[in-house]
């Protein structure tokens, strides 16, 4: 692999990792509600993932495996996604902030799948 390939993947290794902690870091602040507590741990599970996935898929064996495993990223991009829109806080503007950076976050990375799936067909 050359330095350039090296560098995005180290770059998207490391742009995953912040994603999923900064999901933490926001589920944090969240009001301890019992939905936002389920809601909580399925984006702390989903964001995590991602950046898993994306280290397995750099170490697959195979392309098909590549390919799997770069799906399953999109996959858990989207669900963060989806776990983000459903968490609740009344009126809190910083917290509404944190969560649409979050959303544009997964939607990039949803996106940088998608598009590394595309060429890798």
């Amino acid at each position: 692999m050359n330095n350039e390939r090296a560098n995005r993947h180290y770059d998207l290794e490391e742009r995953t990792f912040l994603f999923a902690k900064n999901a933490r870091n926001f589920t944090r602040k969240l009001p301890k509600t019992i939905a936002n507590i389920e809601d909580g741990k399925q984006l702390i599970n989903a964001s995590g993932s991602v950046g898993a996935n994306y280290i397995e898929a750099n170490e697959s064996f195979s392309k098909k495996d590549f390919i799997f495993r770069i799906k399953i990223c999109r996959k858990e991009a989207k669900e963060s996604r989806y776990w983000l829109r459903l968490v609740f806080f009344d009126n809190n503007d910083e917290l509404e902030k944190e969560r649409e950076q979050l959303v544009r976050e997964a939607t990039e990375l949803m996106n940088i799948f998608g598009a590394i799936i595309q060429k890798s067909k």
